[in-house]
């Protein structure tokens, strides 16, 4: 059934308030379907992109459920794979929520507990939590779960990829066996599926999009890119151009994360851009999301650790400085650009090992990244002889796994230049041997 706008949801006057102020006007697809779905009381299995409004699709159905201020403890759950996508939540719990008495926390690891423990003891009424941290807070006695109504898993696929499958059952062993569940996902590969069986009941699954397709919003380009050097020098070319005004870059590692921040900082004013990744501090990561989200900072570089949840609009440039080796995440870096209907870039630089994963990508994309030839200002480096071994190693690297009885370049390289054995060659063998032997 086709909802024009919000208050065919039959919501309340303060959450229709709230929405109002916030600028939605018709409903997104997956709010389209997983609203009513979830008014009905049912579980569901949602698989939609980032950046289609999926957070709102099950916030504005929990705030009709749980209403107002109520009791001492948590009635709806939120479980998040990352302390970004936590405060996120609950930042948009706090804009739709706006207009009533609800009260909640997000809890997560990064910082003690203390202060999150004393607000919970103020009285929650929705609770949005990383796994660990609720279960570290849970085992100190400080929280009460007998209440809850309704669990939310976000970025499920991320959740049990993470390692958080042990965490979440333990879990389920504590809260009430009669709730409403509600899986939330941009990815949702066969073996999550089967995984999600052991909580969901007799789900409805909702699906606005084939899994892992990119938003249409979103323009896809790919640069064939021999080196390090050479991508350094394309990233200088690109950041050129002024419409490169919002730009996140992706790097593979904390390593290549902060030597490209670095590099930037020195190149252009040091206040035009930040970095965030795991060694970071928290507070560091907080100040560096948010400057980047008021506009004061034009370039966020950054590992997987931000790729997913952070809803940021109008980003107008993601670049993948590496590819990422974990596929779906290449889903979720470009999902930062194209968010809410605006569009967007996401450029992709590529060496030759970096193909194979490419090629893996466009698989699980179902389409084919456009090529584009390298600007002729940019300058093409040589390939320094460490870097040229470490990106043949890793080819061999991948050509084993894709033929285990493939035994390596340098291997064929070998046979291929071994002389052929003649009865000469032999007789010299022969004669070397007893030489040594006598010696």
């Amino acid at each position: 059934m086709y909802m024009a706008s919000f208050q065919d949801f039959n919501l309340n006057k303060q959450l229709l308030s709230a929405v109002e102020e916030l600028n939605y006007e018709v409903p997104t697809e997956i709010q389209q379907k997983a609203i009513p779905v979830i008014q009905g009381g049912h579980d569901v299995l949602g698989i939609a992109q980032t950046g289609t409004g999926k957070t709102a699709a099950y916030l504005l159905p929990i705030l009709m459920k749980v209403k107002y201020a109520q009791g001492m403890h948590p009635r709806a759950l939120i479980l998040a794979p990352t302390r970004e996508l936590a405060m996120q939540i609950d930042e948009s719990i706090s804009q739709l929520a706006k207009y009533t008495d609800l009260r909640h926390v997000a809890v997560y690891g990064g910082i003690g507990p203390k202060t999150q423990i004393e607000t919970i003891q103020k009285g929650v009424d929705i609770l949005v939590a990383t796994p660990g941290r609720l279960m570290d807070i849970y085992l100190k006695g400080e929280l009460v779960l007998k209440e809850l109504k309704t669990l939310v898993l976000d970025e499920a696929d991320k959740m049990m990829d993470m390692g958080f499958m042990p965490q979440i059952r333990r879990l389920l062993e504590i809260i009430p066996n009669k709730r409403q569940n509600l899986l939330f996902s941009a990815t949702f590969p066969e073996k999550v599926e089967r995984l999600s069986d052991e909580f969901l009941e007799f789900p409805t699954k909702v699906e606005v999009t084939p899994q892992a397709t990119p938003v249409e919003t979103v323009n896809q380009v790919l640069y064939e890119v021999p080196n390090l050097k050479t991508k350094i020098n394309l990233l200088n070319a690109l950041l050129e151009d002024e419409s490169f005004n919002r730009v996140i870059i992706f790097t593979r590692t904390k390593k290549t994360a902060e030597n490209t921040f670095r590099y930037l900082a020195r190149k252009l004013d040091g206040e035009q851009v930040k970095v965030i990744h795991a060694n970071k501090g928290q507070n560091t990561r907080i100040n560096s999301m948010e400057a980047f989200r008021e506009g004061n900072v034009r370039i966020l570089v950054a590992t997987d650790v931000a790729a997913r949840g952070i809803d940021i609009s109008l980003v107008s440039h993601v670049i993948n400085f590496d590819v990422p080796i974990i596929y779906e995440d290449y889903v979720h870096r470009i999902g930062r650009t194209g968010r809410a209907n605006h569009s967007g870039e996401a450029i992709t630089f590529m060496n030759e090992a970096e193909e194979y994963h490419v090629q893996k990508i466009e698989e699980l994309i179902r389409m084919k990244i456009p090529r584009k030839p390298l600007p002729a200002s940019v300058e093409v480096l040589p390939t320094p002889f460490e870097e040229a071994q470490e990106i043949a190693m890793e080819i061999d690297t991948q050509k084993r796994k894709e033929n285990p009885d493939f035994q390596g370049a340098f291997h064929e390289k070998k046979l291929k230049n071994q002389p052929r054995t003649t009865k000469t060659a032999k007789t010299k063998s022969k004669v070397k041997g007893k030489k040594f032997k006598g010696s």
